[in-house]
């Protein structure tokens, strides 16, 4: 593959990588919450602070109607973020589990006893039967 990417390697998931990315979707999660009560408690603070006159009432007619969907759309933007944050933290630590997980699966299980006798998964005799 070109870009960079050895050959043959389609996916390279580095653990640190998501776990120092992933904090960045909450803050920028709790900056746009902030933003959005700001919002609110200074419009409701203020009234209509855009005013009476004309680009005030054209602010207005289009803002007032549609302040309730801004405000849902950008809590659910706060909830995508924060989500995106904690489906990452997970993703990263499933990441680790699943290593660890097949690297259980290929290491080399030590055999107990000395003897013929046991469980000895794959020790067959000459002719294929224990």
């Amino acid at each position: 593959m070109s870009g960079g990417h050895a050959k043959g390697k389609v996916l390279d998931i580095k653990v640190a990588d998501i776990k120092a990315v992933a904090p960045t979707f909450q803050h920028q999660a709790i900056k746009l919450s902030e933003a959005l009560t700001t919002l609110i408690t200074a419009l409701d603070g203020y009234g209509k602070p855009w005013g009476d006159d004309k680009p005030g009432k054209d602010f207005g007619k289009k803002y007032t109607p549609n302040q309730k969907h801004i405000e849902r759309a950008t809590g659910i933007l706060v909830l995508g973020l924060t989500s995106i944050h904690e489906a990452m933290d997970d993703m990263a630590d499933g990441h680790v589990d699943n290593d660890e997980l097949i690297k259980g699966m290929f290491t080399k299980v030590k055999r107990h006893g000395s003897g013929h006798g046991g469980d000895h998964a794959g020790d067959h005799g000459k002719d294929g039967h224990r």
